[in-house]
């Protein structure tokens, strides 16, 4: 049975554009938070919980409606490496969505509009922290990559998040894992793919990528994250064609990431400008992802304001 939290998110969706939140790795780092080991921004969870809470009100207080937490590279496995009990890590997944609640919490005192929790579920190679989440095909089939994700989800699941954010997946065969792994856990999801140009990171056209969820009823929204902005108009008219639900955008700055050196280059091309045409192409969800900041998803927040907002 779907919680009645999450049953109130699906409605604000259907009710009008809801505004996602920009990059946490991005504010953490601009707080002074050093972010360049295997675990990225989950490595606060262990050693700054409160800088998390921090980051995520800075975007509600910017206009974000939604907070997605600081699990995309928090995993069993990565906390493993680091000599952390399959408990503690379990204690840590859960604690990310109890962050994010709380700076809603704080949040909502100032602001008169309802305020959500998603939380992110990155894909296997996050976990890897070899880039290859930009590439996908890991080498490892359907039923590896759903033994891979079912427990994260699953607790997850039961720190009661109001969506499961299923995010930059590179390949259409993870997506399938993952939509295989979120059945029965009573959570809706957003099932989002990093893509370059009109096909997946792995190489997958985008009509075949999404067609996967188009049946999928625990899937709220399809959509794209971690791209180039430029890549997001096309990929919103697919999306709505193909699988007739609500479309979830967040790119990028238009930066571009060096895996190897772990480092940004380039410059942004985000422009607020840009969100009323992915609006008018479908998209319900919108948002940013890496580099992109609380000025940037204020100018988002403010570009909708005209618009109907859950």
């Amino acid at each position: 049975m779907k919680s009645d939290r999450s049953t109130s998110f699906a409605g604000a969706l259907a009710a009008g554009t809801v505004v996602l939140d920009g990059g946490l790795s991005n504010q953490l780092r601009s707080a002074g938070h050093d972010l360049s080991d295997e675990l990225w921004s989950a490595r606060l969870l262990v050693e700054q919980p409160e800088a998390v809470t921090e980051a995520h009100l800075a975007y509600f207080e910017a206009g974000a409606d939604v907070a997605t937490t600081a699990s995309y590279q928090a995993t069993f496995e990565g906390f493993g490496r680091r000599g952390l009990s399959a408990e503690r890590a379990a204690g840590l997944l859960g604690l990310s969505v109890g962050l994010a609640r709380e700076a809603a919490r704080r949040a909502a005192g100032g602001v008169r509009r309802p305020l959500w929790v998603a939380a992110s579920v990155g894909p296997y190679g996050a976990m890897l922290a070899d880039g290859s989440e930009y590439r996908g095909r890991y080498g490892l089939g359907v039923d590896e990559l759903e033994r891979f994700h079912r427990p994260r989800l699953e607790v997850l699941a039961a720190a009661r998040p109001d969506v499961l954010a299923l995010e930059t997946v590179p390949d259409a065969e993870e997506a399938r894992a993952l939509l295989r792994a979120v059945r029965g856990l009573g959570v809706p999801a957003w099932l989002s793919y990093s893509v370059a140009g009109g096909r997946t990171r792995a190489g997958q056209p985008l009509e075949e990528a999404f067609a996967v969820a188009a049946d999928a009823e625990e899937v709220l929204a399809v959509g794209v994250n971690c791209c180039a902005p430029q890549d997001v108009t096309a990929a919103v008219a697919v999306a709505a064609r193909v699988t007739g639900k609500p479309v979830v955008v967040y790119p990028n700055s238009g930066e571009t990431w060096d895996a190897g050196a772990r480092a940004w280059s380039g410059r942004s091309t985000f422009a607020a400008e840009q969100v009323g045409d992915w609006a008018g192409a479908g998209a319900r969800l919108i948002g940013g992802c890496c580099r992109v900041g609380p000025q940037a998803i204020s100018r988002i927040a403010a570009t909708l304001g005209g618009a109907p907002r859950g």
